[in-house]
């Protein structure tokens, strides 16, 4: 008999009492396991030893003073835990901290702005994108962080710089192919391209898309 999988474990910090219940509730819905639930970023620091999750889901502005209390706490979470899943929900984009985030090059880090989840479904794909290590970034934080940044990848053709930004939101090859109406051949083509302008090569070790990305927002 084939065993049952183990559902996700996931760990929550969002303040708005309503919000966190129906997070619990979609999860749930989901066939996750909210293994805590809480009101502030503290209360999920001192908890999350013994709640032993696979993924943090934290708004960004939560008490006592709503600034960045929840982006602090992923920071100090993806230093204790590298391989710990981290997604923001929130109504805010805070680029610098979204990019102290990306930093380490792991990946297993989502960005999505509440307003812009429109779906179970598409929550959902977030959450398992973001535990198998991958990145989600909402399109509108991707804009964001581009636009402070201007357009210094000059050696980049216009069709590269569309495949690296939607490589940035976390789209595989198949999902880029689908969006821009191209073979997946031809995405992995300017890929590899990218790579190369951007002098990636490839150690073995070191997640060169999330390096790609970054890439493109440091310049």
């Amino acid at each position: 008999m084939q065993a049952t999988p183990t559902p996700l474990r996931i760990v929550l910090a969002e303040d708005s009492v309503l919000l966190r219940e129906g997070l619990v509730r979609l999860f749930d819905e989901a066939g996750f396991t909210t293994v805590g639930a809480y009101g502030d970023a503290d209360s999920l620091l001192a908890a999350i030893d013994a709640d032993a999750p696979d993924l943090a889901v934290l708004d960004v502005r939560m008490p006592p003073t709503f600034r960045d209390e929840g982006v602090r706490a992923a920071i100090e979470l993806r230093r204790r835990f590298p391989k710990l899943g981290i997604l923001l929900l929130s109504q805010y984009v805070e680029g610098t901290y979204a990019h102290e985030l990306l930093s380490s090059g792991e990946g297993g880090m989502g960005y999505l702005l509440k307003d812009r989840v429109a779906s179970l479904d598409e929550l959902e794909d977030a959450v398992q994108r973001v535990s198998a290590g991958g990145t989600v970034l909402d399109p509108q934080v991707v804009r964001e962080l581009l636009s402070r940044r201007g357009d210094p990848l000059a050696a980049l053709t216009p069709r590269e710089r569309e495949v690296l930004e939607l490589m940035a939101e976390g789209r595989t090859n198949t999902g880029i192919a689908a969006q821009l109406f191209i073979g997946v051949g031809a995405v992995e083509k300017n890929v590899t391209s990218i790579f190369q302008k951007l002098a990636l090569e490839d150690s073995g070790t070191d997640h060169r898309r999330v390096l790609a990305v970054l890439a493109w927002l440091q310049r």
